[in-house]
């Protein structure tokens, strides 16, 4: 099952809304209830069925609608044959970190047959947000968005839209993607890649067997309609464009942006947009296509295809539309770098009276981590090329870290453990503030590839101003990392290409109106500099969003202490937790 192809599903949700909130009551708390049953469901694709996780029988699942201020509480019973949790990506979960979701780090995952209610309130977002599961690669179909909506009476800072519609972009697997990770990390090698690209869970008539499974988009002339996008893709980032239509972004990650148009967006794995498309002022007598293709630099193989959806426009005679010519935009090539530091550099905060941009202007600590792939040495006497030795040359096996550490999940959530005080044995709270051997970056990759393993947390005192620069490395070939932030929303104060210089790049940093984000790419071949504020306690996780990175290694986690006041200080965890 898809989301409707009709924009009248954001406009039913957000009546909903209104009636839901009593008059004259802007104060008054309001809690959204849903049920999330986690099951299995044929779905069938590409000329062929397969049983596929989901939630409520849905793919991809039920939208989460609320507004700004809203309380949220999420039942998720587990009826799969799988151990699940889900994440609520991007939102705060200020002094609700037990209910962040990501498997062992703030909580134990919820075991075929039970259930976990998740509790938390929206704080100063409104926008597009998504939830997916959070072990394994079982989110490739356990996963929705998340609509939130001003408080009530408030408008958007742009002309209201016509109608409100999510756009998520994910892939479809022919085979089992539990078992194409599975099969990765015990040969070394790089996974099998997706069959396709879907809109909405519909990958599009550039398939095979796929026509009748299209996102369609129904416009009327001279209307403007805003598209949530999200990009629920397990590997790969994705340029995307509507043919002869201009998209202006205004929201990225559920904060708003300064409008501006583009042809061509680019969004990564765990990003959100919110653009508006203004539809022609006149019947066309045309279709549009809706296109999305990857953008990548990596050396290894990817999914090298193109979804499509259409753009259609009302029209009294509907055996018209069936013989309309239909046009397709020009997308970048795979690998254009400049195209996206173009996009992204267009980036501002609103930084309005109504919505500052908070960025620290001081930092109390600097950090500076590397990331990007590595290797593991293939195990004494495997053979090159041998069934677990199938890595870079068939010598080695893939790995990726942070500061050359290749994270290793414990067996026990980190939050738990740091709570009790129970962490010897569990995790140690030495994680490196700057890369333990520093070499050319982006240069000449030095003789020894090989990486660490570890389960290191890195301790900020409350309150705590951060300033971190994440350096992406040549070592295994340039490469782009989405990176998401669990826990903070934080401010991309700069960027560039090559080795970051503390010199001189600091007087480039823009501390008026950077663009304010849960997920940022660091350039392949570049750095990037985010600051945020450590105002939330508990054990956060930080990540690249590429899934297959993140099996590999390329993940490490936060810990921020209590403060002194008690709204500064994590409560206990709910009865409910789920137990290791």
């Amino acid at each position: 099952m898809a989301v409707p192809s009709s924009p009248s599903l954001l406009l039913v949700a957000a009546m909903v809304l209104c009636a839901a909130t009593t008059p004259g009551a802007a104060q008054a708390v309001t809690t959204r209830k849903y049920h999330f049953d986690v099951g299995m469901t044929s779905v069938t694709r590409l000329c062929g069925t397969k049983s596929i996780a989901t939630v409520n029988g849905q793919f991809p699942g039920p939208t989460l609608f609320a507004r700004e201020g809203d309380h949220v509480e999420v039942n998720v019973v587990n009826n799969s044959p799988y151990n699940m949790s889900i994440h609520w990506h991007g939102v705060r979960q200020l002094l609700s970190g037990w209910y962040d979701g990501p498997s062992y780090v703030t909580q134990c995952p919820i075991q075929p047959g039970q259930s976990y209610v998740y509790r938390f309130q929206i704080v100063g977002q409104r926008g597009t947000l998504w939830w997916h599961a959070h072990i394994s690669w079982l989110r490739a179909t356990v996963h929705g968005p998340i609509v939130i909506l001003p408080p009530a009476g408030v408008p958007y800072p742009f002309p209201a839209p016509e109608a409100e519609v999510p756009l998520m972009f994910g892939e479809w697997w022919r085979n089992d993607t539990e078992a194409v990770i599975a099969q990765a990390l015990r040969t070394g090698g790089g996974p099998n890649v997706s069959d396709a690209y879907t809109m909405n869970g519909l990958p599009g008539p550039l398939y095979a067997c796929s026509a009748k499974d299209t996102f369609r988009l129904k416009v009327k002339p001279g209307k403007t309609y805003m598209l949530r996008l999200i990009n629920a893709a397990l590997n790969d980032e994705l340029f995307f464009a509507v043919a002869s239509h201009t998209l202006t972004v205004v929201d990225v990650d559920a904060l708003y942006v300064k409008p501006f148009a583009v042809e061509t967006l680019i969004i990564a794995p765990g990003q959100t947009s919110n653009v508006l498309l203004t539809a022609k002022p006149a019947y066309p007598g045309a279709r549009y296509y809706m296109l999305a293709r990857p953008y990548t630099n990596t050396q290894g193989t990817f999914d090298n295809t193109t979804v499509a959806g259409i753009l259609e426009y009302e029209h009294d005679d509907p055996a018209t539309g069936k013989s309309l010519p239909i046009y397709r935009p020009t997308l970048p090539q795979i690998n254009d770098t400049s195209a996206v530091s173009n996009y992204t550099a267009k980036l501002r905060s609103l930084a309005s009276a109504a919505y500052p941009a908070a960025v620290p202007q001081a930092v109390d600590r600097e950090f500076l981590f590397t990331v990007g792939l590595g290797t593991h040495p293939c195990a004494p006497g495997s053979p090159v090329n041998g069934s677990t030795c199938q890595g870079p040359n068939g010598t080695a096996r893939f790995a990726a870290s942070i500061n050359n550490v290749s994270f290793v999940l414990p067996t026990t959530a980190l939050l738990q453990s740091h709570y009790t005080g129970m962490s010897k044995g569990v995790y140690a709270s030495d994680f490196p503030f700057a890369p333990p051997r520093p070499f050319n970056y982006t240069g000449t990759p030095p003789n020894n590839t090989n990486v660490m393993t570890g389960t290191k947390a890195l301790v900020l005192p409350f309150g705590t101003a951060v300033e971190l620069v994440m350096q992406d490395t040549s070592i295994l070939g340039a490469e782009s990392h989405p990176l998401h932030l669990h826990g903070f929303n934080f401010f991309v104060v700069g960027q560039g290409f090559g080795n970051y210089d503390p010199a001189k790049d600091p007087a480039k940093f823009n501390l008026v109106d950077p663009v304010e984000r849960n997920t940022v790419g660091v350039p392949a071949g570049g750095w990037v500099a985010i600051r945020f504020r450590a105002d939330n306690p508990g054990v956060w996780f930080m990540h690249c969003h590429l899934e297959v990175h993140m099996s590999w290694g390329l993940k490490m986690a936060w810990l921020v202490l209590d403060g002194n006041l008690p709204n500064q200080k994590l409560p206990p965890p709910p009865a409910d937790l789920p137990k290791c």
